[in-house]
């Protein structure tokens, strides 16, 4: 007709975890009630901003990643000042270009595996652990951080606790196991989560591990039933280097860190 096409925009739909397309006949998908009742509305809105164009496995396990990719962004957000970059970030976009005004000092993941290892719901002994590590940290003075315990907690319950498996450790594991808390025992209380991480690392190295992930595999597998878990430095500086020492000793004895 002579004048300037409309810039048409492609996008591709969404995929189950095995790559199958989304069938409302077989019931592979997840809907945004689904999604809302385990992670916040900013988390969806980045996972349906990214990658407009390319088909992206909609299910229950990317959620986490995609809360703490959120979080990463939205922080980044607060002290970015290179205009290009600003608009590159999703949060900006979510956002209608005004940073949250908020402080999230720990990633879903790290709440995530505090609901496993407490194996609880309860949101006010969750809190005891949190406020330690977050000094002035509340409900109230941070609502935020308290709906992602509420999601966390949810997310345990559904997904978490019904595929924990512990086992227990190997001979050479214990010995590990053994040296690991004889460190953190040792360790001052307040220490960076990095130093901490450094004492794990050690303990790893000395025990002649030739792939580090198989040592964080050990620790995961066998203090927190599961196959992944969390930066252990971080970790252990939450939930408290007594209860991270009582819990190796509740390992090597044999009890049952599920009950």
């Amino acid at each position: 007709l002579g004048g300037t096409p409309p810039e048409g925009f492609n996008y591709e739909l969404f995929l189950d975890e095995n790559a199958q397309k989304i069938s409302k006949s077989k019931g592979n998908g997840l809907s945004m009630e689904d999604w809302l009742k385990y992670a916040p509305e900013d988390s969806l809105s980045l996972f349906m901003f990214q990658k407009p164009k390319t088909a992206k496995r909609l299910y229950f396990d990317v959620i986490p990643k995609t809360v703490d990719e959120y979080l990463t962004f939205a922080e980044k957000l607060k002290t970015e000042t290179d205009p290009t970059k600003i608009l590159q970030n999703p949060a900006w976009h979510i956002h209608a270009g005004t940073a949250p005004d908020r402080d999230i000092p720990l990633s879903f993941g790290i709440l995530l595996n505090l609901v496993s290892v407490c194996n609880t719901d309860d949101r006010d002994l969750l809190w005891k652990f949190i406020s330690r590590y977050v000094t002035g940290a509340t409900p109230e003075s941070s609502p935020y951080l308290d709906k992602l315990v509420g999601y966390a907690i949810n997310y345990y319950n559904d997904f978490v606790k019904p595929t924990k498996r512990y086992r227990a450790p190997t001979e050479a594991e214990q010995a590990a196991l053994k040296d690991l808390r004889d460190a953190l025992s040792k360790v001052a209380p307040g220490t960076d989560p990095s130093d901490i991480q450094t004492e794990v690392f050690t303990v790893g190295k000395n025990h002649n591990y030739e792939n580090l992930r198989d040592w964080f595999k050990t620790l995961y597998e066998v203090l927190l039933g599961q196959e992944q878990g969390p930066r252990m430095g971080s970790f252990i500086a939450l939930y408290g280097l007594d209860e991270s020492v009582a819990l190796i000793d509740r390992a090597l004895a044999g009890e049952d860190l599920s009950a």
